[in-house]
């Protein structure tokens, strides 16, 4: 198997972290650059010594963030594990210096730069690749992720969103309008930094909503979802923050069409699904549980039919920083190296 040249930009994130731990053991990729100006200088395994004995990628040194540097490697795909706003600088020099960049920030989810601005709060800083970006989700965009030079990794919640509820739309089984969506995830995904509302003894025996009404990432789940309808969709999207560190559990209220009674989900997630490794069907009435999606690549996804509502109930768990985040990037890389689907994501 080939070994494709790596560079992790940001590698000192909690997505950051992730990345190297599948990096290191991935067999088709040969880590040559992180960066990380805090870190600059020191080893990789000297400031996170779970990779002593990793072979040479644990006396890798970190790098400042130069695009030239980077460049100097030899690495042919960067992921940039940045926040919104930085990831586009670093894409852009990445980019124009001829290499393909995997992108975990939402700056290149949109299609629309007015959406972006609007959840962002800023313009869109290179409008002009959007148009070529692609929206990584591996198990609906798989065939134009494999062909991309731009890959904009999705979220966590939106992923835990779409799985679901994807197949129903483009089936045209359920209303549009009727979308309800709860979602609970660990203290991780709010990133790696000092933040008083994320102190232990702030997030410790607690759960609270947050970001009501309008997430961030609403943005790219209704675009997506728009896409699958063939119309405008807007939900109603309440995220919550539980005590945990890792892990995304979601669950979505939809009503039927009009005229349509209850549909076999069995049969249409299975036939959507049959080919996908990471999506675990758990069928009618399967409960997902966070323990057994923790540290893996796997979506599990479950639901219920309610007759005294006559709605169905989706269901699925995640982990944040894994399907949620580093190893559905991971997922993508595979994609773009025409490398079976599971190579490096094996874990159970």
């Amino acid at each position: 198997m080939k070994r494709i040249k790596t560079a992790v930009i940001g590698a000192s994130g909690y997505s950051g972290i992730e990345l190297l731990r599948i990096l290191v053991r991935h067999p088709g990729a040969e880590l040559v650059a992180v960066t990380s100006r805090q870190f600059a200088g020191k080893t990789l395994e000297t400031v996170f010594p779970r990779f002593r004995a990793c072979g040479p990628e644990a006396l890798l040194k970190f790098i400042e963030p130069d695009m030239d540097a980077v460049v100097a490697s030899g690495a042919e795909i960067a992921f940039l594990a940045l926040p919104h706003g930085v990831a586009s600088e670093f894409a852009i020099g990445l980019l124009a210096r001829g290499l393909k960049v995997i992108d975990l920030s939402a700056d290149f989810r949109l299609d629309d730069p007015a959406v972006y601005q609007e959840f962002y709060d800023h313009p869109h800083p290179a409008p002009e690749l959007l148009k070529e970006s692609v929206y990584g989700l591996p198990e609906i965009h798989g065939t134009a992720i494999s062909q991309a030079r731009l890959v904009a990794s999705p979220g966590c919640y939106p992923t835990s969103v779409l799985l679901p509820l994807i197949p129903l739309l483009r089936a045209k089984l359920i209303d549009p309008d009727s979308i309800c969506v709860f979602s609970m995830s660990g203290v991780s995904g709010a990133g790696r930094k000092e933040a008083l509302p994320l102190l232990f003894c702030e997030c410790n025996e607690s759960l609270r909503p947050y970001s009501v009404p309008k997430h961030r990432h609403l943005s790219e789940i209704e675009q997506e979802l728009s896409r699958a309808a063939g119309t405008s969709v807007v939900i109603s999207f309440t995220p919550h923050l539980v005590p945990v560190t890792a892990g995304m559990l979601t669950t979505t209220y939809v009503n039927p069409a009009a005229g349509q009674g209850r549909a076999d989900l069995d049969a249409l997630y299975a036939a959507t699904y049959a080919d996908e490794p990471f999506v675990r069907l758990l069928g009618r009435n399967g409960m997902p549980d966070t323990k057994n999606v923790v540290g893996t690549n796997f979506l599990d996804l479950g639901w219920a039919w309610d007759p005294r509502t006559a709605r169905y109930v989706l269901m699925s768990a995640l982990d944040n920083l894994w399907k949620g985040a580093a190893s559905q990037a991971m997922q993508s890389f595979n994609l773009l190296n025409q490398f079976p689907a599971v190579t490096g994501l094996q874990s159970v």
